[in-house]
C-alpha cells in the first residue's frame, strides 16, 4: 500500500506542477475536476504541489473543494484505521 500511495503522490505532484507550467504557456491545461480526482489519492503530493508551485492557491472555489477532497480523505483514512 505504502509504495502505491508514493507513487500516486509523485505523480499528483507532477501533474499540479505540469498544469502550471501549461498555465505560464497559456497552453492547454488540466481540468479542476482532474486534479481534484488526483487529489483523492495523492493529497501530500497535491497539497506540496499547490505550495511549491504556488498553484490555485489564490482561486477560492477550488480551495473549497480541496478542503472538501481532504476531508474526504480524513474520513476514509479514519474508516480504514476502524477497520
Amino acid at each position: 500500500m505504502i509504495p502505491f500511495l508514493l507513487i500516486a503522490n509523485l505523480i499528483t505532484f507532477g501533474v499540479f506542477g505540469f498544469d502550471k507550467l501549461q498555465a505560464k504557456r497559456h497552453q492547454w491545461r488540466i481540468s479542476e475536476n482532474v486534479l481534484l480526482a488526483l487529489s483523492l489519492i495523492g493529497i501530500v503530493g497535491a497539497a506540496c504541489g499547490m505550495v511549491i508551485f504556488n498553484h490555485k492557491v489564490s482561486k477560492k472555489s477550488f480551495l473549497v473543494k480541496f478542503f472538501i477532497v481532504v476531508l474526504i480523505d480524513l474520513v476514509l483514512l479514519y474508516r480504514l484505521i476502524r477497520h
